[in-house]
């Protein structure tokens, strides 16, 4: 039996009753990436400054600053508060893009996952257990367990990719664009 859910659309009296919860006003800068954590009341945000910073929303206080030079994307390890995915703006090396597995808590890299041979442009990390996917622009999602160096699972795809797991069952969606860029 199909169960039926109430959407509330989206309108504008609905923008307009909405509150801000909270301002971080110590950053001026433009945030490239940013990802809630699913059970703590945790921020993370990736910044063009190559700055990552974690935030406690309940108390609208930033925890921590870390430099990580050409980050770009960043993404919640929502089994460990304190550690992220990341990956980099540019290609670090000959052999591929380089996603990094890091402790927020003593900024040390946990995991280096390589194989794209472009920018990874979406990630997501699996609600259920310690896997995520990666969506690059040479056209492929990889699907990496942290506790494992090698990709785990590869998908050709014909465009730009887009990854999301959801939230709720074991299901995980890929959407590509036409243009690769």
């Amino acid at each position: 039996m199909a169960t039926t859910m109430s959407i509330t659309e989206l309108d504008d009296g609905t923008v307009r009753s909405m509150s801000v919860g909270a301002v971080f006003s110590d950053f001026g800068g433009t945030i490239s990436s940013l990802d809630f954590h699913r059970k703590d009341d945790l921020l993370v945000t990736a910044s063009e400054d190559d700055s990552v910073r974690l935030y406690d929303i309940a108390n609208a206080k930033l925890i921590k600053t870390t430099i990580i030079r050409n980050m770009v994307r960043i993404e919640y390890v929502y089994n460990h508060p304190s550690s992220v995915i990341c990956s980099t703006r540019h290609n670090l090396e000959s052999t591929g893009e380089a996603l990094r597995y890091l402790s927020m808590y003593d900024n040390r890299c946990l995991r280096y996952f390589k194989g794209h041979k472009e920018r990874v442009v979406s990630l997501c990390m699996s609600p259920v257990n310690d896997s995520f996917m990666s969506g690059s622009l040479d056209h492929s999602v990889r699907i990496w367990d942290l506790r494992v160096n090698a990709c785990q699972g590869i998908l050709r795809l014909r465009g730009r990719p887009t990854v999301a797991y959801d939230q709720t069952r074991p299901c995980l969606c890929c959407g590509h664009g036409r243009r690769g860029y």
